[in-house]
């Protein structure tokens, strides 16, 4: 197993004020970072590839689409921007050395309807995440989308609408991930959600049911690691919590107050939460 951290929990950008986190993570033990990427910054990208290097750590990357790139939208122009949006962060993810883009990058995240996905979006969506899908074979970047819950999108909420949509794409690329925070709020059997997934999962992110230190909430956690070590998984791990730096995804993540002492305390707790549940079960 390997373990990651995810720097949304102090930073939405990749800035020189950051780099400083990259060894901090990596004396503290992790194996990985997931960088946020709000920014196809291609040059920013590259750059900390090299930083990356020097901390020892593998990547990935987690990004999102908006009412104006969306991938399902009726507007076939507004869908060509979320495909090429989409594009644009997969270079990214490319020259950053990114394994996995990661993220519900399928649709707009906290744009709604009023109803749910229509035949017809759903369809949109499929189309739209073939182009990805063969874009991300170019780049040698696999996609993790992401299922989040309903308070944040109406395309994929569910494991089993996870494992639909990726059949429907037919592409290796195509993949899914699963997040503990908004499976406790979807899935009525936690067990059975990461069962169904098991042919699709590359990616996994623990995250507690108030978004603090893992672990330290009311997750099913006994039920999530047993169902994890049944289907085999053996890849990432990455503690996915949020502070209130983050202004661009505040709206979809409601963080209103401080839920932990202090980030590396967050980190470093989180971490020895994840080791010590696996250790007992692989």
């Amino acid at each position: 197993m390997r373990y990651g951290m995810n720097l949304l929990l102090w930073t939405d950008t990749l800035s020189d004020a950051a780099l400083p986190l990259l060894d901090d993570i990596k004396q503290i033990g992790f194996d990985a970072v997931e960088l946020p990427l709000f920014e196809a910054d291609v040059k920013t990208f590259a750059a900390w590839a090299k930083h990356l290097d020097n901390a020892g750590l593998a990547r990935t990357a987690v990004t999102v689409r908006g009412a104006a790139d969306n991938p399902m939208s009726h507007d076939p122009k507004i869908r060509r921007k979320g495909i090429d949006a989409n594009k644009a962060a997969l270079d990214c993810c490319q020259a950053v050395g990114a394994e996995a883009m990661v993220g519900p990058f399928h649709s707009a995240l906290g744009f709604f309807s009023g109803a749910g996905a229509t035949d017809e979006e759903w369809g949109w969506a499929v189309e739209s995440m073939k182009e990805v899908a063969e874009h991300a074979d170019k780049c040698g970047v696999t996609l993790a989308l992401e299922c989040v819950n309903r308070f944040e999108c109406y395309l994929l909420n569910t494991a089993e609408q996870g494992v639909r949509f990726c059949r429907e794409v037919n592409h290796p690329r195509c993949k899914m991930m699963y997040d503990t925070f908004h499976s406790h709020i979807e899935e009525k059997d936690t067990a059975a959600a990461i069962r169904a997934l098991k042919d699709v999962l590359v990616h996994v992110h623990i995250s507690e049911n108030d978004r603090s230190t893992p672990g330290a909430g009311n997750i099913r956690w006994d039920e999530t690691f047993d169902a994890l070590h049944e289907v085999d998984y053996n890849n990432l791990m990455v503690i996915e919590a949020f502070g209130q730096a983050l202004d661009r995804l505040l709206p979809a993540t409601k963080i209103w107050r401080r839920m932990y002492e202090n980030e590396r305390q967050l980190a470093a707790e989180g971490l020895k939460f994840m080791k010590d549940e696996v250790a007992r079960r692989w």
